[in-house]
């Protein structure tokens, strides 16, 4: 059986450059058995009603700005896989969850600049699926609870965010303050989802420290996808640290293997 994966997709630098965490990302890849498929949740994709996507091959969504003309030359044309979208959908309507279907949409670098070191050759299968970061999280871990039974078949399920992710930091990010706010976050958090403890880390924003300057509010999207990545392995309720590193200083790129 596969896992569930967080993984901090960072400045999408990420697909191009060389770095210790890209160079993780890209051993990542070879861990684990080769997946028929990978679906992948992006902060990238927000959406009020979940969205399925169901594609033959995707396009690349250059969603961003002020970058290295190198990045925009990249195609990561991944096939989609419209047997295990169907599955998902199924899933999705046997536990009661609405959603809505995209047929036309491309990857955006939420999805595609980790699955570029993942698997450069873009020849595992991807569908990608949106996240609401404005249903609680109980929710979005329900959510990602009722793919679970796809990592018996082969499915590789990846949450693609960032756990601290506040732009106002790089301000002040030579402040020794920044450090301890973006370690005493990442700390606790890191903390409770070894205890597995659902009752503080769905109420993070009350009980983490810093959570109102690592999460600010309404920009809660890039930590989402943590949730419902952690649904997809409620059955066993175990997490691995993969990696912890920070970029500019100020966000985290964490990588948490559950399951």
């Amino acid at each position: 059986m596969l896992p569930a994966l967080f993984i901090a997709h960072g400045s999408p630098m990420v697909a191009i450059e060389e770095t210790d965490y890209s160079r993780f990302l890209q051993q990542l890849g070879k861990s684990f058995p080769k997946p028929k498929s990978v679906v992948v949740f992006s902060a990238h994709w927000e959406s009020p009603v979940q969205m399925v996507s169901a594609v033959s091959r995707y396009s690349t969504i250059y969603d961003f700005g002020g970058f290295p003309e190198e990045l925009y030359q990249i195609n990561y044309a991944a096939p989609g896989n419209k047997d295990v979208s169907r599955q998902i959908q199924q899933l999705f309507a046997g536990d009661q969850i609405s959603y809505n279907v995209e047929t036309k949409r491309g990857l955006d670098h939420g999805a595609w600049t980790i699955l570029r070191r993942l698997y450069p050759e873009a020849d595992v299968p991807v569908v990608e699926l949106s996240v609401n970061p404005r249903i609680r999280p109980q929710e979005q871990y329900r959510i990602g609870k009722a793919l679970a039974p796809l990592r018996g078949e082969g499915v590789l399920i990846i949450g693609s965010g960032v756990t601290v992710h506040n732009f106002q930091l790089l301000a002040v990010r030579n402040n020794p303050k920044v450090r301890e706010i973006v370690n005493g976050f990442e700390d606790w958090l890191e903390a409770h989802l070894e205890l597995w403890d659902l009752t503080a880390l769905f109420d993070f924003e009350a009980q983490a420290p810093y959570a109102s300057i690592a999460v600010p509010a309404g920009g809660n999207e890039h930590f989402v996808p943590l949730f419902y990545a952690m649904g997809a392995a409620d059955a066993t309720r175990v997490v691995h640290t993969l990696y912890r590193g920070l970029e500019m200083g100020v966000m985290t790129n964490s990588i948490y293997q559950f399951g």
